[in-house]
């Protein structure tokens, strides 16, 4: 049981990855596109640096994450891998019914990102892309911090890990084919159409990940038909 949640909690982060990267590609990309965008050898170096500092940053904050909820899930629960899944859940129904913009954005972390900015686009390009893949996580972004918070419920430092890397690859596909061509795939999709493609993945995400974790809630029975304690009938 254990394995097989640990295998949906990575391919759920992995899915919620590419989700957010739509939101990631409208609010972010501008700025990653900045640092990394362009065509060359020099411009993949670049965005080979910014995705690997994200990586990197992530899975560090998971393990983390991780460690810091370890004990309190293994008092509460014997398997706390199998409720992180259902959190991933709760996460696309918030990304879907668009309630993860109204979660508060520390103003420090909005000063922070100010600043941020004005510092790498005084740097050379490769090394504003480090830092600024480096420092992505501290950037003022709803779902990153909901994902963030589900990794909590991982259970270890390593599978904290595991979860937030698994996320960070959901990010890349999208980002990196925006910082070659942002102009033209802007022009090709509208905010509104970005804004309602995000939801609509994450509603077949959440149904997805709920269909399949079914049988994981101790109040769903199985497809083994009646229990053995309840005569036909009853």
């Amino acid at each position: 049981m254990i394995d097989g949640a640990a295998i949906h909690s990575a391919s759920g982060a992995f899915i919620a990855g590419l989700v957010t990267s739509l939101h990631c590609v409208g609010m972010c990309g501008p700025l990653a596109c900045g640092v990394g965008g362009g065509k060359g050898a020099a411009a993949q170096v670049s965005a080979s640096l910014y995705h690997g500092g994200r990586f990197l940053s992530y899975a560090v904050l998971g393990c983390v994450a991780g460690a810091i909820g370890a004990e309190p899930l293994n008092l509460l629960l014997d398997s706390p891998a199998v409720v992180l899944p259902w959190t991933l859940v709760i996460v696309f129904l918030l990304v879907a019914t668009g309630l993860e913009r109204r979660l508060p954005k520390p103003k420090f972390l909005v000063r922070f990102s100010a600043r941020l900015k004005l510092k790498i686009f005084k740097m050379s390009q490769q090394r504003g892309a480090l830092l600024l893949g480096l420092a992505t996580p501290l950037l003022p972004c709803a779902p990153l911090y909901l994902v963030l918070t589900a990794s909590l419920l991982s259970g270890s430092a390593a599978k904290g890990g595991e979860f937030m890397a698994a996320f960070a690859l959901g990010t890349v596909p999208l980002l990196w084919v925006a910082q070659g061509s942002f102009n033209k795939l802007r022009a090709w999709m509208t905010p509104q159409a970005f804004d309602w493609t995000r939801r609509g993945l994450a509603v077949a995400a959440a149904a997805m990940m709920a269909w399949r974790l079914r049988g994981t809630l101790f109040f769903i029975e199985s497809s083994q038909g009646v229990p053995d304690c309840c005569p036909p009938g009853l």
